[in-house]
């Protein structure tokens, strides 16, 4: 369960407040120290003494914990109605934890659950085309409407329309700002924002709460959005820009799925996309049913990110991502536990009467899930 604002330890607290202190000194002042609250009470010399901090370091992190505003920071939580979850907390999310560089904490408005554990990244230009607008809208929708939680940077245009089309389509959504929750940034996403922690969702930062957006923070904040998610789609990017990042974080450190949407060949909008297509770190993909065909994968992919970090708990969360299943791939659940065989598409089509469309999807899901297994054919449920 996350922290709320009065139960979050002061001395960890107090150490996240410090201006220059990332997750690599959290760390190291933990080892060194073997506590948070040993750390804080250390004098200049003994922080001085720690692998990486020398000591003008050392004399601004012991300025910076005698002057961290730790009644403040409590109270803007409270006003925002905002919890933090730490790195280590079985509460954060493993496939963060999973990736190089996690973040110490996450300051969270709304709430995170196990079933974000299914979620893929939308990310895409901020003056995006009309078309880029449209499928990040088209895809966020159908995807989420399949069970996925649609994950953003919540920038402007395609970011924005992709958490827009979530709510919309009643799924879930997480936001990670590049500042903190105290601010919204862009202010025109203010009320989109709201709406998202009010429906369930949330808006995540990794910086405390009055935290204002700067240059550096956004390549920070993708590798959240990476992070967090299964794999990365897409949408519309030019050749240098903030969302190829993020996918080629996914790809080349995070071992995850990425995909992109491919756009005019001589619209700059969707030469980073097709970039990644012709050099073959990102896969075409034309349909929601693309991206959930690509992800079948990433429970192996996953599960190998999870072990080579250490993750007590990585073969269920790559092989199930237990969650509430929908009521279609509850009902196709129970027609496999039904049969005395395995069974091909067209009988869980006839025993569910459910469109094929909506069959492939869930079967996908499922499988991602760990709860189906395909073999020549046939569906059975995995026991």
């Amino acid at each position: 369960m996350a922290y709320p604002p009065g139960d979050i330890p002061e001395a960890t607290l107090r150490l996240l407040l410090v201006p220059g202190v990332g997750p690599a000194t959290m760390r190291a002042l933990a080892a060194a120290f073997g506590s948070h609250e040993r750390a804080v009470s250390a004098s200049i010399d003994e922080l001085a003494r720690v692998d990486g901090i020398g000591r003008a370091a050392a004399q601004s992190i012991h300025r910076g914990l005698e002057e961290a505003p730790v009644e403040a920071e409590r109270e803007a939580m409270a006003h925002r109605g905002c919890s933090l979850v730490l790195h280590g907390d079985t509460d954060y999310p493993p496939l963060l934890a999973a990736i190089p560089d996690p973040p110490a904490a996450l300051w969270i408005r709304g709430s995170l659950r196990k079933t974000d554990r299914l979620a893929v990244a939308i990310v895409g230009s901020r003056q995006c085309t009309p078309y880029g607008r449209e499928q990040a809208g088209r895809f966020a929708a159908l995807l989420a409407e399949c069970g996925l939680v649609i994950v953003s940077g919540g920038a402007l245009g395609v970011d924005g329309e992709a958490h827009r089309a979530a709510v919309r389509a009643g799924g879930r959504t997480v936001v990670v700002l590049a500042c903190g929750l105290s601010t919204s940034y862009p202010a025109e996403h203010a009320e989109l924002f709201d709406r998202v922690a009010g429906d369930g969702g949330a808006v995540v930062s990794e910086y405390p709460m009055g935290t204002a957006p700067r240059a550096q923070h956004f390549p920070a904040r993708n590798r959240i959005i990476s992070g967090l998610s299964l794999g990365v789609l897409v949408i519309e990017a030019a050749k240098r820009s903030g969302a190829l990042i993020t996918a080629r974080l996914a790809a080349e450190e995070h071992g995850r799925e990425v995909m992109a949407l491919p756009g005019r060949v001589d619209s700059p909008a969707s030469a980073g996309c097709l970039g990644a297509i012709r050099e073959g770190w990102a896969a075409l993909v034309l349909s929601h049913a693309d991206v959930l065909a690509q992800l079948d994968a990433s429970s192996q992919l996953v599960r190998g990110a999870l072990e080579a970090a250490g993750h007590e708990d990585a073969a269920r969360t790559a092989t199930l991502f237990d969650g509430n299943l929908s009521p279609s791939q509850q009902a196709i659940v129970e027609a496999l536990a039904d049969a005395e065989e395995p069974l091909v598409v067209d009988q869980i089509s006839a025993r569910t009467q459910l469109p094929l469309s909506r069959l492939m999807a869930d079967l996908t899901l499922l499988q991602i899930r760990g709860r189906v297994s395909r073999e020549r054919g046939k569906v059975m449920l995995k026991r």
